[in-house]
């Protein structure tokens, strides 16, 4: 990776980021490369984790017995 961001914590932050660092014995840069994909994979739909992978008749809704009209 050559890519540098520098970002500026408020000490709290910091501090929370160094003892999750402790806890997991993860380096910083990963939890916070980690957290911004998670922050980002958000941006989705929630039900575009399912978009696919449903299986049934693809003519469901136009069978009698099944469309209201």
């Amino acid at each position: 990776m050559s890519n540098t961001l520098t970002v500026r914590l408020p000490e709290e932050l910091q501090r929370r980021l160094r003892e999750k660092s402790r806890r997991t014995g993860l380096p910083i840069g990963k939890i916070v490369r980690d957290s911004i994909e998670n922050a980002l994979a958000k941006d989705e739909p929630a039900w575009m984790k399912y978009a696919g992978t449903f299986s049934g008749p693809k003519n469901l809704s136009s069978r009698k017995g099944y469309s209201r009209s």
